[in-house]
């Protein structure tokens, strides 16, 4: 049982309680399957762990709306870099354009 972070503590983390829960289960799947914790506690449990990186703002809960910005954001920035690539192997020798 989870006695620190508390239940409270942890909502003010996500939207609601249903989200807390599977993304509380789902990063304690993942320690369990032998990710390293983010958190410097010291806890045999994956599911205090994995509280503790939450609460600690090492794992963030997102919801819809915040996740699609996140996904647009980085599509973004892979086309940038992309772009700017491009622009780098345009270059010849003498740092001119061809």
């Amino acid at each position: 049982m989870i006695v620190k972070p508390t239940v409270v503590q942890l909502l003010e983390k996500a939207e609601n309680r249903y989200r807390l829960v599977i993304a509380t289960a789902k990063r304690a799947r993942q320690i369990s399957s032998g990710s390293k914790p983010m958190t410097d506690k010291d806890d045999v449990s994956p599911v205090t762990l994995a509280a503790d990186e939450i609460e600690e703002d090492k794992v963030k809960i997102y919801n819809e709306k915040e996740w699609n910005e996140v996904v647009k954001e980085k599509e973004n920035n892979k086309e940038e870099t992309k772009n700017e690539e491009e622009s780098e192997s345009n270059l010849n020798a003498n740092g001119e354009n061809e």
